[in-house]
């Protein structure tokens, strides 16, 4: 069962599908006189740099005006709007997005202003998704441990070893993954502590350091497979998982040195053990094993600039995917960090400290893009989670998920529906996802549905 959940702004939805109309479509409002003669390479690139300027003005939505005013110029001006190349450049510039999910880039360009404008001003469907629950011995087959987004899927992980797989547009439970069982070195070994989506592939680890992978393609009763058999003792505890199409990493604690694993992500195979980041909550990590407290750390990849990104409670650190182990920036700030709050999307990373002042940085040489200020609600122990996407921040504290204007740091609004205690939370482009031990796991909608 869904409901809306849309702004009481008035015009909102008639501006952006204006919008819509003028940057894709010839208009019939007065067309000024221009130079009908100028190349049009020429024009195009114009529009580009007046789009990107817009945008670096005033914010991504910006740049659909300002290309409207472009077009607007003359009919031989209009014509480039009807060029694909122009929308694939247009479509990175502004959104950067390199990957083609609809019919034609135009579309493509079209779909994202839509949504990020459905995210302005609080247009969404929201959903309280259903599944049918596991059972065992501690009850985790109906406990959601960690979510991620595709452009089609939700995947959740839970604390029984299993993953879960949601089609967004039906909102249906399509797949349930299982893990090879093996003996336990503790009660939350199997838990999953990260989970990813690149392909038609499902990657989703354990406490215990066991990676599994499932095809979405293959037609077999058990499509899963066990792509790497965790060591704890070896190794310590895999406190937090993650990755993309290149690479898998992996972030443990409990066995100085060996804080960061990676992997190539089309061999399996495991290019790189280092890193002291977590030696300090090694005895922290092994704790999870057996009782699942606050989190020891997190770590989040940028795909884009094929960089990694981790943090402890004392500790942010960049370092290279590429040139393994090779750091490119590190900061131990005055305040601590909330480790639930760090989340990375595109070149850009969010992070919160004790304070509750949250900062918007680039992920390549921490540079501040924006800062605001959260509000702790519920006293100190009350847990802090964010996330960040192409504009956007989300953050769940006091039993409210707050958004903020992730380029100018203002507070936009707060979403209407209260999900208890929230332990995981994650955003795309297009939805919010948070889950709850109490309440399941829970769905927006800003798309609007498709084009």
């Amino acid at each position: 069962m869904s409901s809306s959940s849309s702004s009481s702004s008035g015009g909102g939805e008639t501006e952006v599908f204006r919008i819509g109309r003028q940057i894709g479509e010839p208009s019939s409002s007065r067309i000024r006189q221009g130079n009908g003669v100028w190349p049009e390479p020429f024009v195009e690139e114009l529009a580009v740099q007046v789009a990107v300027n817009a945008a670096g003005d005033d914010g991504r939505l910006a740049a659909g005006p300002a290309l409207a005013g472009i077009f607007q110029v003359c009919s031989t001006w209009r014509a480039v709007s009807r060029s694909e190349l122009l929308w694939q450049n247009l479509t990175r510039r502004i959104w950067g997005q390199g990957i083609l999910h609809r019919p034609s880039w135009r579309e493509e360009y079209i779909h994202r202003h839509r949504t990020a404008h459905n995210f302005r001003i609080r247009r969404a469907v929201y959903t309280h998704l259903e599944f049918e629950a596991g059972s065992n011995e501690d009850g985790g087959g109906s406990s959601c441990s960690c979510l991620a987004l595709s452009s089609r899927h939700l995947a959740a992980g839970f604390l029984d070893g299993s993953a879960r797989l949601f089609d967004l547009p039906t909102r249906r439970n399509v797949s349930t993954f299982r893990p090879y069982q093996r003996d336990r070195l503790g009660r939350f070994s199997c838990a999953v502590s990260g989970i990813i989506m690149y392909g038609s592939r499902v990657v989703f680890a354990s406490l215990g350091g066991d990676i599994h992978v499932a095809d979405l393609h293959d037609p077999s009763p058990n499509p899963t497979r066990r792509a790497h058999m965790g060591n704890v003792v070896n190794d310590g505890t895999l406190v937090d998982f993650t990755g993309c199409s290149r690479w898998w990493v992996g972030l443990y604690a409990g066995v100085p040195g060996r804080a960061l694993h990676v992997w190539n992500s089309d061999t399996e195979e495991l290019v790189f053990v280092g890193g002291s980041l977590t030696d300090p909550d090694s005895v922290q990590g092994w704790h999870l094993l057996t009782e699942l407290t606050e989190s020891v750390g997190r770590v989040r990849v940028s795909s884009e600039d094929e960089s990694g990104l981790a943090c402890t409670s004392f500790k942010v650190m960049v370092f290279d995917l590429r040139n393994h182990g090779i750091i490119l920036g590190e900061e131990e700030p005055d305040q601590g960090v909330i480790v639930d709050s760090v989340d990375v999307s595109n070149r850009h990373f969010l992070v919160i400290d004790n304070r509750g002042l949250a900062r918007v940085r680039r992920v390549r040489n921490l540079e501040e893009v924006c800062r605001f200020v959260v509000r702790r609600g519920g006293g100190a122990q009350q847990r802090v989670l964010g996330c960040l996407n192409t504009g956007y921040a989300f953050v769940f504290n006091g039993g409210v998920i707050r958004v903020w204007d992730a380029e100018k740091g203002r507070f936009l609004y707060r979403l209407r529906e209260g999900i208890g205690e929230a332990n995981a939370l994650v955003a795309g482009d297009d939805h919010v996802a948070g889950c709850s031990p109490d309440t399941g796991i829970h769905l927006w909608d800003f798309s609007g549905g498709e084009d």
